[in-house]
């Protein structure tokens, strides 16, 4: 294998590796930290599918490592990083472990994503860096907004929103891919939107407005969904 077929694995591992330092820091009760950890996994994993194929490096081995990355980073650090807010929320025994329903979900989700080719031009279920990007920012929000705050510090609460986002994880809800194959208003309209929201929002709270850019590109994929119906119906 040639150098240049290691280069996108190399940045794969980086991934994983900003994954299980979130871990530590969860697990040291720093869960701020997990946010910034998970923002930077996001940008490695964009990073190694541009690299492999601007380079034209792509390799089995690849697919299945970015896979692997992606449930360290994506699945297991936010599990953990819910199971700490249920925790610090009161004297609970039990209860916290429903939040490694988020990682049971992920790897469901991600070894589908693997097998399942109707994902070329939209997901399929809300894609793992998603999901850990809403939740790592939850603690972020909660910074400066008192009803968020209420949230995180609330164990039902979390877990409602655990039972829902692993439920999207896998559910068959057909989600926009943010993938230009042109640039034309018309045809792009609500992936402009999705990111004109998550602009506005991260401008508005800071990392906190992760949580509102997730919610809002679910909330415009449904839009999408619901306009593309109307059209197959016309």
């Amino acid at each position: 294998m040639k150098i240049k077929q290691h280069i996108p694995n190399l940045v794969t591992c980086l991934n994983l590796v900003c994954g299980m330092v979130g871990i530590y820091f969860v697990l040291e009760g720093n869960v701020l930290w997990a946010a910034y950890l998970v923002i930077l996994a996001a940008l490695f994993d964009f990073l190694d599918g541009f690299l492999a194929r601007v380079m034209n490096a792509y390799s089995e081995l690849g697919k299945q490592l970015d896979s692997l990355a992606d449930m360290v980073t994506f699945g297991v650090l936010p599990a953990f990083l819910v199971f700490k807010l249920i925790q610090l929320g009161g004297d609970f025994t039990y209860l916290p472990f429903i939040a490694f329903l988020i990682a049971v979900q992920s790897a469901l989700r991600l070894a589908k994503f693997n097998i399942d080719t109707r994902q070329s031009d939209r997901f399929i279920g809300l894609p793992t860096p998603a999901n850990a990007l809403f939740f790592s920012a939850l603690p972020h929000l909660a910074i400066s907004q008192p009803w968020a705050a209420k949230i995180t510090a609330s164990p039902m609460g979390l877990i409602a929103l655990t039972l829902i986002f692993s439920w999207l994880l896998t559910a068959e809800i057909p989600l926009l891919a943010l993938k230009f194959k042109n640039f034309q208003l018309k045809e792009n309209g609500l992936r402009y939107l999705t990111l004109a929201i998550a602009g506005l929002s991260l401008a508005l709270f800071g990392l906190g407005g992760i949580v509102f850019a997730i919610l809002a590109y679910i909330l415009l994929s449904l839009v999408d969904n619901a306009l593309s119906s109307n059209a197959d119906l016309a």
